[in-house]
C-alpha cells in the first residue's frame, strides 16, 4: 500500500485539506507533516520534513504545497534522493512520474484551483516509472547530486 507524506506552508493549508480528503477517498495512507493553520510560517521547514520522510523510505512519495509550489519544491530538492516537481497541469505530472520517477509533487495554491489540483494529483498518482532509456538520465542526475554533496 502506498504511503504519502504531505506538507505545506500557511498559503497551502486550505488546498492541503482538499488533497488529504481526496487521498482518504482513494484509500491512500498519508501523514500530514503540517503546517496545521493559516498562521504565517516558512515553507522550507515543511519541504524538508516531507523530503526527509520520502528519502528515508518511510513514505513512498510526497506532496508539498505553497503559494506557487516552487519554493517548497526547491527546499525539498535539497535533500539527496529527492526529485520534486512543480506541476500546474496533469500532463507534466504524469510524465514526471513516467520519465523522471518524481517522488514529490509540488502544487501552487495560488496557481491551481482545487479541482485542477486533484486532476494533477490523480495523473501523478497514476503514473508509473518506465525505466529503460530514462534510467540513464536519472543515473546522471544522481551523479551530479553525489558530486555536489561531497558524498
Amino acid at each position: 500500500m502506498m504511503k504519502i507524506a504531505v506538507g505545506c506552508d500557511h498559503v497551502g493549508y486550505e488546498l492541503k485539506g482538499r488533497i488529504l480528503q481526496h487521498l482518504e477517498e482513494l484509500g491512500i495512507a498519508y501523514h500530514d507533516f503540517g503546517t496545521n493553520s493559516t498562521e504565517r510560517t516558512d515553507y522550507p521547514i515543511f519541504g524538508e520534513k516531507v523530503a526527509d520522510a520520502v528519502a528515508s523510505g518511510a513514505y513512498d512519495r510526497g506532496i508539498v504545497i505553497c503559494g506557487t509550489g516552487v519554493g517548497i519544491s526547491i527546499a525539498a530538492n535539497k535533500v539527496p534522493g529527492i526529485r520534486a516537481v512543480v506541476c500546474s497541469e496533469p500532463y507534466s505530472a504524469l510524465l514526471s512520474r513516467q520519465h523522471n520517477n518524481s517522488n514529490i509533487l509540488g502544487l501552487g495554491a495560488r496557481v491551481v484551483g482545487g479541482d485542477l489540483a486533484l486532476m494533477i494529483l490523480d495523473a501523478w498518482l497514476k503514473g508509473e516509472y518506465e525505466g529503460g532509456r530514462h534510467q540513464h538520465r536519472l543515473d546522471l542526475i544522481a551523479e551530479i547530486e553525489k558530486k555536489h554533496s561531497g558524498k
